[in-house]
């Protein structure tokens, strides 16, 4: 049993109680355990797809974890032996909680999708306490965007990533451009070593040593000053954001939105972005692709 496996959710509704404040989460769980703040996609089902509900959960428990003194990092998690696998693109329990927030066709629309697909990810990469993404199994498209706007990776030995074009296109920031368009151009899965190699993931670990390493790296950071630690995130956000970083992944939310309604007709065709994209990636797991050998 690991540091946290004794807090983590069982899969039903799951309530955090904090200074007074109920909360009911359904698809995640949030814990503290003394200076950490744990934040656990917890729809193993679905391989921890993001739905909106997901999304505003995850939000949630970041305010909780920015006004808890007590919690100075934040580690966000898998459950199910996954990190994410990406968007949920039509669930049931996904498609009833995006109908129920009646959001009007036009200039609504755009603004829920913004927020879930961009505006969030933003705020949570500027989230005031030092956050730590910790990877295992699948973390594709939506999951790497989870990932990727933590100021930290950890990463288990036999985490799969997976790149494409996405709403919050931070991909030739962590990886370099030439990386992004090998990746994306081609749809093809890199393991935690490689995405080490590349410059998403800071540790590499053996599955087994994964959340005590994660954890263990976290308290020390919690040793450090509330502070000292703002101030240092928030200068090295300074100087990527001086090359360009906030506004150059605002365009390319742009040029997503744009991609989806004038390419609307031939993505059916192709049987949509996602799961063509996903698909061509599995079939070079499995090597079924041109110029590979089953």
């Amino acid at each position: 049993m690991g540091p946290l496996d004794r807090r983590r959710g069982s899969g039903k509704d799951r309530t955090t109680t904090q200074s007074g404040i109920s909360m009911t989460f359904h698809d995640i769980t949030y814990t503290t355990d003394g200076p950490l703040g744990v934040i656990t996609l917890n729809l193993p089902q679905y391989k921890n797809a993001q739905g909106y509900r997901m999304l505003d959960e995850i939000d949630a428990a970041f305010d909780l974890a920015r006004t808890d003194k007590l919690v100075r990092v934040v580690i966000i998690r898998g459950s199910g032996r996954n990190f994410s696998s990406g968007h949920d693109l039509g669930t049931p329990e996904a498609k009833e909680y995006r109908r129920n927030l009646g959001a009007a066709p036009g200039i609504e629309t755009y603004d829920e999708f913004r927020k879930y697909n961009f505006d969030l990810l933003l705020k949570w990469r500027n989230f005031e306490k030092p956050t730590i993404a910790m990877v295992e199994g699948y973390c594709i498209y939506a999951g790497w965007m989870l990932a990727a706007c933590c100021d930290i990776v950890f990463a288990a030995e036999d985490a799969q990533f997976l790149a494409g074009f996405v709403e919050y296109m931070s991909i030739p920031w962590d990886i370099g451009i030439r990386r992004a368009k090998e990746l994306c151009f081609e749809s093809r899965f890199i393991g935690a070593r490689e995405a080490a190699e590349y410059g998403l993931v800071n540790r590499v670990l053996a599955p087994a040593d994964l959340e005590l390493e994660t954890c263990s790296f976290a308290r020390r950071v919690a040793e450090n000053t509330p502070g000292a630690l703002r101030y240092a995130k928030l200068q090295m956000n300074k100087a990527q954001d001086a090359q360009g970083f906030s506004r150059a992944v605002e365009d390319s939310f742009g040029d997503y939105v744009a991609m989806m309604t004038t390419l609307a007709d031939e993505l059916r065709v192709e049987g949509g972005l996602r799961l063509t994209t996903v698909d061509l990636a599995v079939k070079g797991r499995k090597g079924r692709r041109f110029g590979q050998k089953d």
